[in-house]
């Protein structure tokens, strides 16, 4: 029965990197429809959206079949929960490409315009973040993890000075004020992806240590998911 359980563990593991696959996927083609103001990569994210919500839902009920085979042990129990949460977060990434996608199309319809805002360089910080938390699951390291929480405010930072530059700019330029607005709310959406991929960071130091780090209170001394629960 233990075994049935360990290998049932690892599906969902695979499942869930299989999700974070697909989000990942789905913010590096939105950013390259916003670089190539290419529509058919913003369907392609659009469409791929599917995709992302039916694995969501496979995951869910795997989790809640785990739970209801046996009693867990108290780091199993961690893991499922963080499982079940990680997947609502990845989901959720895969919103966040949805709506760049979609004020892409927007940017699409207008003419060019030189917005003075490094937008792919957000979105490579963000989605770096997103691989990393990825990666502390993957691994089980809550020192990995650590170090994500950190870079939430480097995001932070590239998106109020994106906020600035471009307010700054419609003021300057009322001709562009559209295009401008779609930039500020991709900028807005990735700054959401960061903030999914420290979600995901503090649930696996959950998992990891037992420790809930949510608001950076900073990890407490808890036995590590390798100790005897």
């Amino acid at each position: 029965m233990r075994t049935r359980f360990q290998n049932a563990m690892e599906d969902l593991k695979q499942r869930l990197l299989t999700m974070g696959g697909l989000a990942e996927q789905a913010v590096d083609r939105a950013i390259e429809a916003y670089r190539k103001r290419d529509q058919n990569l913003c369907f392609d994210v659009l469409e791929g959206e599917k995709a992302i919500n039916s694995i969501e839902r496979e995951i869910d009920e795997l989790a809640l079949d785990l739970l209801a085979m046996q009693q867990p042990l108290a780091v199993d129990l961690r893991f499922i929960t963080a499982c079940t949460k990680i997947n609502a977060d990845l989901e959720r990434v895969g919103d966040q490409a949805v709506n760049i996608a979609e004020r892409v199309l927007s940017i699409i319809k207008l003419p060019p315009v030189d917005l003075p805002v490094d937008v792919p360089r957000i979105a490579g910080t963000a989605a770096g973040m997103v691989r990393r938390a990825l990666e502390s699951f993957i691994e089980g390291r809550a020192d990995l993890a650590e170090a994500i929480l950190k870079m939430d405010d480097i995001v932070d930072r590239m998106n109020r000075e994106t906020h600035i530059v471009l307010v700054e700019k419609m003021h300057q330029n009322p001709d562009c004020v559209q295009q401008a607005l779609d930039v500020l709310l991709i900028s807005r959406n990735l700054e959401r992806v960061a903030d999914h991929a420290t979600n995901i960071a503090e649930d696996v130091i959950f998992w990891v240590r037992g420790a809930d780090v949510r608001h950076h209170a900073g990890p407490r001394a808890t036995p590590t998911a390798e100790s005897a629960d």
